[in-house]
């Protein structure tokens, strides 16, 4: 029997009508993968992320984190300025901490049309990365 995994979620409230609804199919997805959900860490928006990122990270009882947010374009080019920022962010923070960190963040340059109908997709697939890379580390330790 293998070890549970077991997940933090940082998820933004920026546009938490889609946010809340991603962070519940992912909750839903991980106890379906056998997952134990340990906490999840609200920040105000996808910029804001990693700082709640490496707390999470540094704690032992979290294998994995799994960032929920939506970036919903505007009149500038703001989202593509904190996508790729929280992005690069993450996969820093991964790194440095050797635990999986998982996009879950949908957009830069989608409508609020667009992220409602990705809500669910974005949710399960950052949600199963993080299982996955969990799974394949701890088979590439043994």
């Amino acid at each position: 029997m293998s070890e549970e995994i077991r997940l933090g979620f940082v998820v933004g409230e920026f546009h938490y009508d889609i946010t809340s609804m991603m962070l519940e199919k992912a909750k839903e997805h991980a106890e379906f993968l056998g997952c134990k959900v340990i906490t999840v860490f609200k920040v105000p928006g996808s910029f804001d992320m990693p700082l709640a990122i490496k707390t999470l990270l540094k704690r032992d009882d979290i294998d994995a984190v799994v960032c929920i947010g939506a970036v919903i374009t505007g009149d500038t080019d703001h989202d593509q300025i904190v996508a790729q920022h929280a992005a690069r962010k993450m996969v820093d923070l991964s790194l440095e901490f050797d635990k999986p960190v998982a996009l879950g963040v949908s957009g830069p340059g989608m409508t609020r049309l667009e992220a409602v109908e990705r809500i669910e997709d974005f949710a399960r697939r950052s949600t199963e990365s993080a299982v996955k890379m969990v799974k394949r580390k701890r088979e590439q330790s043994k």
